[in-house]
């Protein structure tokens, strides 16, 4: 197997730098947007898992990446908690049936990922036994505070006000929300973990919108919590952990100190400067700005080499994006970046080496 992934993961050395991209399968992709058109809607492909495989593996079949990442969405768990996601039009993902009273929040309970979720692990088996070995599969799921803030406000905002509301007015109530998606969230991704996946990634995608000081109460605590109670090791082997959040440049020591692998960086932050805030405490992934594959494929290489760079050669680098890769993306600058990544970063281990 392609184990240069979870080796990168362990911060042990590489030939070369791994790569693979968040959201690699999606609408940036003709074949994505074919099968999706076929199955009728997001929600039937996300809860086919015949389809969620076939999706998973369409960019691997495109580009030669090191990891594939599970088809699905990360609203899926309080989906199963009962408060109906649906995708409106123009609108992003919804809740039927957002938090919006005391009562609704002291009923919410964590689901039983085999029962509720049952077709998202069924993809994990599903994924796992298509991949035959080519790539590591990674799980992935919501952080407890991103969940939270959909479950509240009902679907994106722009200034969360209804979450922040009740994490000023009412906190005990958020606290509960937050207790009971820790739960979830841990159980989902031990059930990832079960079915074959060989790493897992939590996203605070909104982590970022809190202040300094309500970061870590309300959600690397969450997170943390999480980590602690993840299977560490499956089929002799350590099941690495991502940590990512959005806007989270501030709180990088934290991070790295709560229990994860990997820190995720999104493209705000100098890899070099988080290296020599973290050291060698734990791996780095990231972070080309997504927007970069709006440009030309000799620019993307340009910027490839750019991040590369900055973070240097030592062992423990995962090149991804700073974000998800957008719907408007080339796929001639995706097959750039992996190119140059591939191509690039042994060069630059081979010069490190004859200067050490």
């Amino acid at each position: 197997m392609n184990d240069r992934l979870l080796r990168a993961l362990a911060r042990e050395p590489t030939d070369r730098t791994p790569v693979w991209l968040m959201r690699q399968a999606g609408r940036y992709l003709p074949e994505y947007r074919a099968t999706r058109e076929r199955a009728g809607s997001f929600l039937a492909l996300a809860r086919s898992p015949a389809l969620a495989t076939e999706v998973t593996l369409q960019p691997l079949e495109r580009f030669p990446l090191d990891a594939a990442i599970l088809f699905s969405d990360i609203l899926t768990v309080p989906d199963a908690m009962g408060l109906g996601l649906y995708f409106a039009d123009g609108e992003g993902p919804r809740f039927e049936r957002p938090l919006r009273d005391e009562a609704a929040i002291r009923a919410l309970s964590a689901p039983d990922p085999a029962d509720r979720l049952g077709y998202v692990i069924d993809a994990v088996r599903e994924v796992r036994k298509a991949l035959a070995g080519r790539v590591p599969l990674i799980g992935f799921a919501g952080s407890p505070f991103t969940l939270a803030c959909y479950m509240v406000e009902g679907g994106g905002s722009d200034d969360w006000r209804a979450l922040k509301t009740l994490l000023y007015a009412r906190p005990e109530l958020l606290h509960r929300i937050l207790d009971v998606n820790a739960r979830a969230v841990t159980d989902y991704l031990n059930a990832q973990i079960e079915a074959g996946a060989q790493a897992v990634m939590l996203f605070d995608t909104w982590g970022g919108q809190l202040s300094h000081a309500n970061y870590e109460e309300y959600s690397l605590a969450y997170a943390r919590r999480v980590l602690a109670g993840l299977t560490k090791s499956r089929e002799g082997r350590r099941v690495p952990s991502i940590l990512f959040t959005k806007g989270g440049g501030a709180w990088l020591e934290a991070m790295a100190a709560s229990g994860c692998d990997a820190v995720g960086l999104d493209w705000t932050v100098d890899p070099a400067d988080a290296r020599a805030r973290i050291g060698s405490r734990v791996a780095l992934q990231g972070n080309l700005d997504p927007a970069a594959l709006f440009a030309p494929p000799e620019r993307v290489r340009a910027e490839v080499r750019r991040v590369l760079d900055a973070f240097g050669p030592a062992p423990g680098h995962v090149f991804n994006l700073g974000h998800g890769i957008s719907q408007h993306a080339s796929i001639d600058s995706v097959a750039a970046l992996v190119d140059e990544v591939r191509a690039y970063s042994p060069k630059m281990r081979g010069s490190a080496q004859k200067i050490a």
